[in-house]
């Protein structure tokens, strides 16, 4: 029996980070709920023995059950009937396991029948999932749009859907629109405000919906007559038993293929507005689409956890010229690399979602009593460099995770090409998460801000300042640098006082922040356990490499040079 938990061992290092203990604490209001909830932990111990129970049954399911359902999910596919998705049948085999272990909701308060975790062993659960089956997490992750509801939503909305998502329902989140794909300003879906009734009814389609015919779904709609921008914009909770939908078509895709993407007809739909009126992009969007980053992150080191262990595993199995072909310097090269690259992808993972996880905490705490002046301080920072970390994670992993796959079919050689191998298909899931909830290019436009406000550096400094064994002094010797580096790449950027400059480096600054961030993070990783050492020496002399690299492109262009690309 496979256990996609046990048998990683990185995961339970994650898991145990020291910061969790602070995370715990809050996410549980000091254990409060122990005399409420006899599933409630008594202490930071119980709490933690919790996480690792439940993780250990989501790697027992996904490698029994989800992980063998992959390829023939993969081939038969869902479909339309009677105006209803229907799973392929390894699709819901994998659904209902996880809904009769409890798995739904797992962030949720108790009050909505959740297991009230934090964030962390929940993104946790999705990585193990993605590895199993990358397509399938599309439809047993979306159970974080609950959390928008449980954000933004009226108690009366909460009490009624909530226990609904934590109970197996799915869910959805509306957002794109045949001519309105990231610009979601240009959203036309029309909501109309009955007086008669005082219900609000929504018209109009939406296209590339995720898991679209889902139980509870979160739809962006234009509230206000008139408007052309965001601010007209609201968001709403549409509930699939009003049956005023029509599943017009399942999309055929390249990969994730048991993931139903839907192109949906609202006509006449009733809908509960979620929230206050005009605030649905600006602000309810926003959280939602963060929360869908993360998740994307782990859907896209679970993608690198299975192509790398492919490869691996193929690696030391085929024999060329009279050995295996993993003792060739051309594979052993590019399945360190591979590694170094999966450590330094789940890393930011990490420690992305524990910035998320104490400022989303603070952020429930200020609505049952305020904050005091210190907390308040901490959620703001965290919040910020919650978003300065979200768009970074999600544009290097996706990418991290494309080529991962490319690598790994590369070591198989003719036979990745063909179907009798899983990563022919992990190849083909791999390439939707650069492009689906903001393409790599568009997360670029959000992190490009963490490069200019200096956001990234801050925290690079803090890095800085960690301790370290003697012997790994080195490291950060070279981290330091590629920081002076990159911070007069930076200069050299913004000194030319061009918005269209910054655009046009932004990714090589942005990636190259990254690689320092990563390399930090693994430095920091080894500090706690040494078999993190290899990846982190590999890591950062490849990130060393890179920046000088595009440091020297910044540094040999001009703002007259980019004219020779816009000739195209």
């Amino acid at each position: 029996m496979a256990n996609f938990f046990t048998d990683n061992p990185d995961l339970k290092f994650h898991l145990t980070h020291p910061m969790m203990e602070k995370i715990v604490a809050l996410k549980e209001r000091n254990f409060t709920d122990k005399d409420k909830f006899d599933y409630a932990p008594m202490d930071f111990e119980d709490a933690m023995d919790s996480y690792e129970k439940v993780l250990e049954i989501v790697g027992e399911i996904c490698g029994d059950i989800v992980a063998p359902n992959a390829e023939s999910v993969d081939q038969e596919g869902p479909k339309i009937v009677d105006n209803e998705v229907i799973y392929a049948k390894g699709t819901q085999e994998n659904l209902d396991a996880l809904v009769n272990a409890g798995l739904m909701g797992i962030t949720l308060p108790r009050k909505y029948e959740g297991l009230n975790f934090p964030i962390v062993p929940y993104i946790m659960a999705a990585d193990i999932v993605s590895r199993a089956d990358a397509g399938f997490v599309n439809i047993w992750g979306l159970q974080d749009c609950a959390e928008t509801i449980n954000e933004f939503a009226d108690e009366d909305q909460k009490s009624r859907f909530l226990p609904r998502i934590s109970n197996g329902e799915t869910a959805a989140m509306d957002l794109t629109e045949p001519d309105a794909g990231s610009d979601l300003q240009a959203v036309q879906l029309k909501a109309t405000f009955n007086e008669e009734d005082g219900k609000w009814y929504l018209n109009g389609v939406k296209r590339f919906i995720t898991n679209g015919d889902g139980h509870v779904s979160l739809v962006l709609a234009r509230s206000e007559e008139g408007t052309q921008d965001g601010r007209g914009l609201s968001m709403f909770i549409y509930d699939r038993n009003e049956k005023a939908v029509i599943v017009r078509r399942i999309e055929n895709k390249m990969g994730i293929k048991g993931s139903p993407t839907c192109e949906l007809v609202f006509k006449n739909a009733p809908a509960e507005l979620v929230g206050s009126r005009k605030m649905g992009l600006i602000k309810y969007v926003m959280a939602l689409m963060n929360g869908a980053r993360l998740g994307i992150g782990a859907q896209s080191i679970g993608i690198c956890e299975a192509a790398y262990r492919e490869g691996l595993e193929y690696a030391k199995e085929r024999e060329q010229f009279g050995k295996p072909i993993i003792q060739f310097p051309a594979v052993y090269e590019m399945l360190s690399t591979m590694k170094a690259k999966l450590d330094a992808s789940r890393t930011l993972l990490y420690e992305t979602s524990r910035m998320v996880d104490i400022y989303k905490t603070y952020m429930h705490i200020s609505e049952e009593r305020k904050l005091e002046p210190a907390e308040r301080k901490e959620m703001k920072r965290y919040q910020k460099m919650a978003d300065f970390f979200t768009p970074l994670l999600k544009g290097l992993t996706s990418e991290y995770s494309n080529q991962l796959a490319y690598d790994s079919l590369q070591i198989h050689g003719g036979s990745g090409f063909m179907k009798d191998y899983p990563i022919e298909r992990i190849y083909r899931d791999a390439r939707i998460t650069s492009i689906y909830e903001g393409t790599t290019q568009l997360q670029v436009v959000a992190a490009i801000r963490g490069v200019t406000t200096g956001g990234y550096v801050d925290r690079i400094r803090e890095y800085e300042l960690m301790e370290l064994r003697p012997e790994l002094h080195g490291y950060r010797r070279t981290l330091i640098g590629m920081t002076e580096e990159y911070v007069h790449a930076v200069k050299t950027v913004v000194d030319v006082k061009d918005n269209e400059y910054v655009d046009f480096h932004a990714r090589r600054l942005v990636e190259m922040a990254g690689h320092i961030v990563m390399g930090y993070l693994l430095l920091l990783d080894t500090q706690r356990d040494e078999q993190f050492k290899t990846s982190t020496e590999i890591y950062i002399n490849m990130g060393k490499a890179e920046n000088t690299s595009r440091a020297e492109f910044i540094h040999n262009f001009t703002l007259d040079d980019i004219g020779a690309y816009k000739h195209v």
